[in-house]
C-alpha cells in the first residue's frame, strides 16, 4: 500500500502547501504594509487620539480636612456610623472591632481585652488625632498595613469628616 510513488506523492504534497502558505504570507505582508517604499512623508491613512499626548491636569483639589472638620455634621456622622455597626460598638464593649467610646484623642492600641494587630500595638505611643483617624478611614490597609481590620475604608472627605465630629461626642 505505501510504495515509493505514495510516499513521494504526500512529500510532496506537504511541501506544496508550505510553499503556498509562505507565499500567501509574503503576499498578504506585501499588501498590508504600511511601511517601506513610500518614502519619508508617508503618513498613517488614519489616527486614533487616545489622548496620551494632551497635558494632565491637576486633581482639583477640595477643601483641607481641617475645613472640612470644623464645618462637619456630627448628626450626618452617626448615619455614616452605620457602616461602622457591624464590628464597632459605642456602649464601652468590644465586638469585632474595639469600642469607639472617647476614641478621638484616645492612645492607640489601648482598649483593654481586645487584640490588636502588631503593627496597630506598634503605633501604641501615638493617639487618635482626627487627622489621623481621617488617614485611618480613608484607607486602612494603607495607613497601617497588617491591621486586622477589613473594612476598605470612606472614600468621600465629607464622610469622614462627620464621623469623626460624631465620634467626638461619643463620651
Amino acid at each position: 500500500m505505501f510504495d515509493t510513488m505514495t510516499m513521494t506523492k504526500v512529500v510532496g504534497a506537504l511541501c506544496g502547501s508550505l510553499l503556498v502558505f509562505l507565499l500567501g504570507g509574503w503576499a498578504a505582508q506585501a499588501l498590508y504594509s504600511t511601511g517601506g517604499g513610500h518614502g519619508e512623508g508617508a503618513t498613517q491613512a488614519y489616527t486614533i487620539d487616545t489622548g496620551a499626548d494632551a497635558p494632565v491636569e491637576a486633581a482639583v483639589e477640595g477643601p483641607s480636612f481641617e475645613e472640612l472638620y470644623a464645618s462637619a455634621d456630627a448628626a450626618a456622622g452617626e448615619k455614616v456610623f452605620s457602616k461602622c455597626r457591624a464590628c464597632h460598638k459605642v456602649d464601652g464593649s468590644n465586638s469585632t472591632g474595639p469600642h469607639l467610646d472617647g476614641v478621638v484623642d484616645r492612645a492607640k492600641a489601648h482598649v483593654e481585652g481586645f487584640g490588636y494587630s502588631d503593627v496597630l500595638v506598634g503605633m501604641a505611643e501615638e493617639s487618635w488625632t482626627p487627622e489621623n483617624l481621617d488617614a485611618f478611614l480613608a484607607n486602612p490597609k494603607k495607613y497601617a498595613p497588617g491591621t486586622k481590620m477589613s473594612f476598605a475604608g470612606l472614600p468621600k472627605p465629607a464622610d469622614r469628616a462627620n464621623l469623626i465630629a460624631w465620634l467626638a461626642t461619643q463620651p
